[in-house]
């Protein structure tokens, strides 16, 4: 199995400060993510002036804000974007933003390798015509979408440009409650559409992500946060440094796990097979010429004698020579 791949998912989470997206860039880095992902956009270009907030967002940012107005206190400079970049090839972490309008889409094409398509923008055909017309690699989050949507974006990536596409499974609710995960759509992506599938998670904890792990994901997503009481919509929803290193490490560990498939002995546990396998042991006293019956024999640790599955052929034969109780038998 390949290594997963992890995006640490800064997002909007620096509220609109340079300073505190590097943080984020250094946390990222020592949790040992292999990208950090911020969110590219104008909120003149991704919202209208009166389009409401989600009910979450209302819930942890000033409630007479509109989204637009929100999104203007979140937003990043294109200047702070090529500053964050370069921090992070210092760094050496990959840097990923993800654009939310067609400019933001030109703008970034110069500064990421790869694309991450937000689960809102999945319906959105001239926005996935500019990322497929770049070729590059993409990796498309499928919240709240059904199959036939998915089939869709696929093809229009597919027929303008890209055949590089990892899918995501995820629920755009945050906090997602843990019955509508759906991890088991997982193996509902990687069947219908023969690609790779990841998962991009918004659950409190990080019990999913490892789970999304040993199902095979190949990508795993995750907000995180220098403090979960800091302001912001995504804060109280996002790991905490010490959490999201925890998370790498379980996923990290999960990933060793699966080894190859082959069910043999492994090089660690094979000093251990003479230990606790068993052999055929004299119960009592046998003298040279006795026949071996089932009451002066038994099986008993260690191996390294007649194993037991010889036990019939033994029955019946005779004793080779003496053999005193508790010595391994030999024929």
């Amino acid at each position: 199995m390949n290594r997963v791949y992890i995006i640490a998912e800064a997002g909007v989470n620096h509220n609109g400060k340079l300073d505190l997206a590097l943080k984020l860039v250094d946390i990222a880095k020592s949790a040992g993510a292999d990208a950090v992902k911020f969110q590219t956009f104008s909120a003149d270009r991704l919202v209208t002036k009166t389009a409401s907030k989600a009910d979450y967002q209302k819930q942890s940012t000033d409630k007479s804000q509109t989204q637009f107005e929100m999104l203007k206190t979140l937003e990043l400079s294109q200047s702070d974007f090529i500053r964050l970049k370069e921090y992070c090839d210092q760094c050496g972490i990959e840097f990923l933003s993800s654009p939310f309008d067609v400019k933001s889409i030109y703008f970034l094409n110069d500064l990421v390798k790869r694309w991450k398509v937000p689960s809102g923008e999945i319906t959105n055909f001239p926005y996935l015509v500019a990322i497929a017309k770049t070729g590059k690699p993409v990796i498309l989050s499928t919240g709240m979408s059904t199959l036939s949507d998915i089939e869709c974006a696929v093809g229009v990536l597919r027929k303008y440009g890209t055949d590089d596409i990892i899918l995501l499974q995820c629920n755009t609710q945050y906090p997602t409650p843990y019955e509508d995960v759906n991890l088991n759509a997982i193996l509902t992506l990687k069947n219908q559409f023969n690609l790779a599938v990841g998962y991009s998670d918004h659950t409190l904890g990080i019990e999913v992500p490892i789970a999304a792990t040993a199902m095979g994901a190949s990508v795993i997503e995750k907000h995180f946060t220098l403090d979960k009481k800091m302001e912001g919509p995504d804060q109280k929803i996002s790991l905490e440094p010490d959490e999201l290193i925890k998370m790498v490490r379980c996923v990290r560990n999960v990933e060793k796990s699966f080894g190859d498939g082959k069910k043999e002995p492994s090089v660690s546990e094979r000093e251990n097979i003479n230990i606790v396998r068993k052999s055929i042991v004299a119960t009592k006293n046998i003298k040279r010429g006795e026949t071996l019956t089932e009451e002066n024999l038994t099986t008993k640790r260690p191996g390294n004698g007649i194993s037991p599955m010889e036990w019939k052929h033994v029955l019946g034969q005779k004793a080779i020579r003496n053999f005193v109780a508790d010595e391994l038998l030999q024929i």
